[in-house]
């Protein structure tokens, strides 16, 4: 893992060793820069293979054409070089020089044969052109610039901030989908003129032009349609020595690999896999202490169960206080985030990198993922409802919709079949599935927006980017396979994978994820999507794999996840400063909302009339982002 950033200006050329600082705590190894005339291209590196000087990057290639920055780890690196070593000499062990003569040797159709995690650039010094890739589910991060200026790319958005004279002009379709989502999906960033690189594509640039002359697609999530006639114990079998394959592959380093043990399944399963593949090593965890009232906002505690699993496996346990000052930490977090996400959860991961650095631990292994691929969120168990009721009349749909607004109590379960019932005012069912993702109707998100705004906003909807992203995999009809389609492609890469980076990096803590082994990816997709969600039961063959390694308590126990409760921080503990907060949303240069209508939603909010807490969250990034960037 590292930090990349390059330019292409001659304007920001004096400016580029500054603004590259900006992420140099994402690699505390070693720093690396090549200059020449426009050209600009900086590596901060976190050693984690091959820890000697001949990992320094940038790294050029034998005959001198060719130059590699990565940021990320290519597990199956050692199966390619075997097939490269008998045409190439290759001067280290480390992955990216794996990387940079497969490149040279099946150019672009080298990523196609990447199984890791990456965000790169190559340089061809002959041709003049720049190739800037991401991994198929957008593992690590990767931000470009593409202005008069001059042309940027970095691994976080920081960066350009240090790069003088360029359109800071916001994207408000972009902050739309953050208050709908809590995060963006696809290429939208707050910034206009910065973009995402989207996972599973790369650019090629050419410098003497000083163009973007191709964006490809080389990577789409296999959902077809087709799935695998086995045997529910055949498939048991595959998804285990899947797992097992994939852990095997991440535990690949040259420095200490630690465990993320938060007592759910999916990091639980990691670890006891590990256990498996290392029956006499010492393996060391670290889980979270949230001290939070375990019913709060529904969630349950999950510390007894942590504790649980390390003295079954045997693991070394380090218990991280989870106390934090909200808003102040919330604040530093949405900086570091580089997007006005609306979530706690990554000063969490972050409270636990910091303490993983300083016991010498650099790689932790993690459950992200699981859910998104066996189907263990709730909305994937709602989804056996959806085509009942959708076949309804429209009239007594249109009824139960209405039934549901009124639904009275303020608990969790309350606000959660308020939210669910109000979804069928929507004629198709791939609108009602797309309504999983909305924290609160459309209308009520748009009428936030100061009058100007919500003219321009008027016939865009958030949920549009999903609806439309179905036609690059026709042949999927079932309804399950198109959320679990919509994990992996949004919810995993614009919002869990980029928090769980960023929170991690930003101590110099490389994050893995053995769930998103493509691989495993593939062979979920061949999975009949009802083996996914069976009798109700949600991740059904994954927990059936779980029974060959954990006990039934620890499988089949309430979700949490990194829960806080935010209902009650925004409602009652820090209800004033709160309000302080969303009072300077706005300023003098910018009145992109209207602040009538954030008053009234934070009253209704209070009085338990709307269930918008998750929505002021986001209204309360948002304001820190924008002062960050000082929109004021």
């Amino acid at each position: 893992m590292c930090g990349i950033f390059g330019l292409v200006s001659t304007k920001w050329q004096s400016e580029a060793a500054v603004a590259a600082q900006m992420i140099k705590h994402r690699g505390p190894d070693d720093f690396g820069m090549y200059q020449e005339e426009s050209l600009c291209l900086i590596h901060y590196r976190l050693a984690i293979q091959d820890l000697s000087t001949a990992g320094h990057q940038p790294m050029w290639s034998a005959d001198g054409r060719y130059c590699i920055l990565v940021n990320g780890e290519i597990y199956n690196h050692w199966e390619l070089r075997k097939t490269l070593e008998v045409k190439y000499n290759f001067n280290s062990l480390y992955d990216a020089e794996t990387m940079l003569y497969a490149f040279v040797e099946w150019h672009t159709d080298s990523f196609k044969r990447l199984n890791g995690i990456f965000a790169a650039v190559i340089y061809d010094k002959h041709a003049n052109e720049l190739f800037i890739v991401r991994d198929p589910l957008g593992v690590k991060p990767c931000y470009y610039l593409d202005t008069p200026e001059g042309f940027a790319f970095s691994s976080e958005l920081k960066a350009f901030d240090k790069l003088s004279d360029w359109d800071r002009s916001l994207d408000y379709k972009a902050l739309f989908n953050y208050l709908n989502f809590l995060w963006s999906p696809g290429a939208q960033t707050p910034f206009e003129q910065v973009k995402k690189l989207v996972p599973g594509s790369f650019i090629r640039y050419n410098i003497l032009k000083q163009e973007i002359v191709e964006t490809f697609k080389y990577y789409e999530i296999p959902f077809n349609g087709n799935y695998d006639t086995k045997s529910e114990a055949e498939w048991i079998d595959l998804i285990d020595a899947g797992l097992q394959k994939a852990v095997s592959r991440q535990l690949l380093s040259d420095v200490p690999v630690a465990y993320f043990i938060s007592g759910g399944l999916d990091s639980s399963l990691i670890a006891a896999i590990a256990r498996k593949l290392q029956p006499n090593a010492l393996l060391k965890g670290y889980t979270i202490n949230t001290q939070m009232q375990s019913g709060a906002d529904g969630f349950a505690d999950d510390l007894p169960y942590a504790k649980q699993l390390a003295k079954l496996l045997n693991i070394e346990l380090e218990i991280v206080s989870g106390e934090l000052d909200y808003l102040r930490e919330f604040e530093e977090m949405v900086i570091q985030l580089d997007e006005p996400q609306a979530d706690v959860a990554p000063i969490y991961v972050a409270h636990i990198a910091k303490q993983a650095r300083a016991k010498g631990c650099f790689v932790l292994l993690g459950g992200v993922g699981g859910d998104d691929l066996f189907a263990g969120y709730r909305r994937h168990q709602a989804v056996r409802y959806d085509k009942w009721l959708m076949g309804l009349p429209n009239g007594i749909r249109k009824l139960i919709c209405k039934v549901g607004v009124s639904v009275m109590g303020k608990g969790p379960k309350s606000r959660r079949l308020r939210k669910f019932l109000a979804r069928y005012q929507y004629e198709t069912l791939d609108e009602v599935l797309a309504e999983n993702y909305r924290w609160m109707d459309r209308q009520a998100l748009l009428n936030l927006f100061s009058e100007t705004i919500r003219n321009e906003l008027e016939s865009y909807d958030p949920a549009k980017i999903l609806l439309e992203n179905l036609s690059n995999i026709p042949g999927e009809q079932n309804a399950l396979n198109k959320l679990l389609f919509w994990d992996m492609k949004f919810f995993l890469g614009d919002h869990n994978l980029n928090y769980s980076d960023k929170a991690s990096m930003l101590f110099g803590v490389e994050l893995r994820v053995p769930f998103l082994d493509l691989e495993l990816i593939e062979l979920s997709t061949r999975i009949p999507p009802e083996l996914k969600v069976k009798n109700g039961v949600s991740k059904y063959l994954l927990k059936k794999v779980a029974e060959r390694y954990l006990p039934k308590d620890l499988i089949y126990r309430p979700k949490t996840g990194f829960g806080a409760p935010i209902r009650k921080w925004i409602v009652t503990d820090y209800e004033k400063e709160v309000l302080n907060q969303l009072e300077l949303l706005n300023s003098k240069s910018n009145n992109a909302f209207d602040m009538n209508q954030i008053r009234q939603l934070s009253m209704l909010n209070k009085n338990n009339q709307v269930d918008a807490s998750y929505c002021i969250q986001s209204l309360l990034a948002i304001g820190y982002w924008m002062r960050k960037y000082e929109l004021k």
